[in-house]
């Protein structure tokens, strides 16, 4: 079955302004307000999920969407380093931040490696979605089955989602680039999906 995928990303929180490792942080006043002035541009979907972080529930409820909490979309594990800041983890574990960039195989925060975190998000991408499990709609209404699943989730699975999806080199994840409140939309069915990128959810009109 043909099925498009919408995925969010949440809006701005102090974590990403500061360049941490997400941890499970908030979002700030500004995000919230940017969340709730883009509520009206969400599109429609059979299905709405998140990511399980406090950002993810955040920016959902902001958004005023009804979204089921779903584990596989929970954010890239980063083991001792969550919480800290890039630029602290690169002075205090050089070595362990060179193999991070360079081998997607290593996890030297003692977390997941970015192998593990496509291969978890593309195992997700490539399911049914739970359709079946009669989760809510995007406007809170119960679900039908119509091909289109709406998700809250952080910048790191949307950008796994993408390699994945296209099956590009694990490299590849460093390219791309997520902003916050866009909206990155896949179609297709598992061996075969086509990618739009980065589409920003509009304010709605007065905001």
């Amino acid at each position: 079955m043909t099925v498009r995928v919408m995925l969010i990303s949440p809006a701005m929180n102090a974590a990403l302004r500061e360049a941490r490792f997400a941890g499970d942080a908030p979002l700030d006043a500004s995000g919230l307000q940017q969340a709730r002035s883009a509520a009206g541009a969400v599109p429609a979907a059979g299905l709405c999920l998140r990511g399980p972080s406090q950002r993810c529930a955040a920016t959902a409820d902001a958004l005023g969407l009804r979204c089921d909490p779903e584990p596989a979309l929970r954010d890239w594990e980063m083991g001792r380093w969550s919480g800290a800041r890039l630029s602290e983890v690169s002075a205090d574990e050089p070595d362990g931040v060179a193999a991070w960039l360079t081998d997607p195989s290593t996890a030297p925060h003692g977390g997941e490696s970015l192998l593990e975190l496509c291969a978890r998000v593309g195992a997700w991408l490539d399911s049914p979605h739970g359709r079946q499990h009669g989760s809510h709609r995007s406007d809170g209404s119960h679900n039908g089955d119509d091909g289109r699943v709406l998700a809250v989730a952080e910048p790191a699975v949307i950008r796994a989602a993408a390699v994945h999806a296209l099956d590009l080199p694990p490299q590849a994840f460093w390219r791309l680039d997520v902003a916050p409140l866009t909206v990155t939309e896949l179609s297709g069915r598992s061996g075969r999906w086509n990618l739009r990128c980065g589409r920003p959810l509009p304010p709605e009109p007065g905001n």
